[in-house]
């Protein structure tokens, strides 16, 4: 009899341990599928008035027109994106806090850092969004006006060009690494902090070139301040008509421009990571929001998050390379 009250007894604990476990597991897949149930919070790790934060503002709109829920834009600029996406990095795996990551978040910090507060392997790959094409800049008084132009008469007289950029390992600089060390010029990388300080130091003649991101660009293209010598990406883009992409222009495969994806504090539930990628999808289906998203200069570039894994994997090798070629090392 008391072997039998032991063996009920066990019975209905361990009755008791798998009604918790499923109750558990039904809580969480609610969770889930319900997600989201409060305001969502997308970090960009750079200022009010970037091109990250006017893309991220626009995108947590259609969003919460999606979804349902607020989205909220907090800027954490500082150290080259890397206070955002440290803090980023840091929050709860809920789903309920995002980086609006790029090309420094992702990929240039880790490689040209030796100390860094955070690692990009600590982010789930969430949703591709956008890339936003950089057009190369010059004055209109020198003597070239396209890139066969430029390249010829920067081996007639090397090393007397010089090329802006907005920080080392941007991608205003990586372009312009990319043009020298496949066209074979010697031209002077000169960074700034900004396009702020870039475009006067252009336009003064401090400097002769100059890859900006089309939404600052093209304003001084129109305004005859500036000549565009040639889009970065592979195809022309509708907001700089006109540009022609500097992979046409004899340098074959030239593609690179400033790239920006949410991604999410790893642990973060799969079925959320992949609502969020579908949500993203489904924002640009909508024509209004697509032609005002792209009239910024940006460009709808959505993936799955397995391409969008691939993708910074990709970048990562690339930029690297890069890196190497012109010498430039961790710190």
């Amino acid at each position: 009899m008391k072997r039998c009250t032991r063996l009920l007894h066990c019975v209905q604990w361990m009755a008791h341990l798998l009604s918790a476990a499923l109750l558990g597991l039904a809580s969480a897949v609610h969770a889930q599928q319900a997600w989201p149930e409060r305001p969502v919070k997308i970090i960009v790790p750079f200022s009010a008035g970037s091109a990250t934060d006017l893309i991220s503002r626009q995108l947590a709109e259609a969003l919460r027109k999606e979804l349902g829920q607020t989205f909220v834009v907090e800027n954490k600029p500082g150290a080259s994106a890397a206070i955002g996406a440290d803090a980023a990095a840091r929050a709860t795996p809920d789903g309920y806090t995002w980086l609006m990551g790029g090309p420094a978040a992702l990929v240039t910090n880790q490689l040209l850092n030796k100390k860094l507060s955070y690692d990009p392997a600590d982010f789930e790959a969430g949703a591709m969004v956008a890339i936003t094409p950089n057009i190369l800049l010059t004055r209109p008084e020198l003597p070239f006006k396209n890139i066969p132009q430029l390249i010829a008469h920067a081996k007639a007289e090397p090393g007397k060009l010089s090329y802006a950029s907005f920080g080392a390992g941007t991608t205003s600089h990586l372009a312009g690494e990319l043009l020298t060390q496949t066209a074979g010029i010697d031209i002077l990388h000169v960074p700034y902090k900004g396009a702020g300080e870039a475009i006067p130091a252009l336009i003064s003649g401090h400097v002769s070139l100059y890859f900006d991101t089309i939404m600052t660009a093209m304003p001084q293209v129109r305004a005859g301040k500036l000549h565009a010598l040639g889009i970065s990406t592979a195809r022309p883009s509708p907001q700089a008509p006109g540009v022609q992409p500097i992979a046409d222009q004899g340098i074959a495969d030239f593609d690179i421009a400033p790239w920006y994806g949410l991604v999410a504090p790893k642990g973060t539930s799969r079925q959320i990571i992949e609502k969020m990628n579908d949500s993203v999808a489904r924002a640009f289906d909508n024509p209004e929001f697509r032609q005002r998203f792209e009239s910024t200069g940006a460009e709808k570039y959505t993936m799955t998050t397995a391409e969008f894994s691939r993708f910074v994997q990709a970048q990562h090798a690339r930029t690297q390379k890069l890196l190497q070629a012109a010498g430039i090392a961790a710190q």
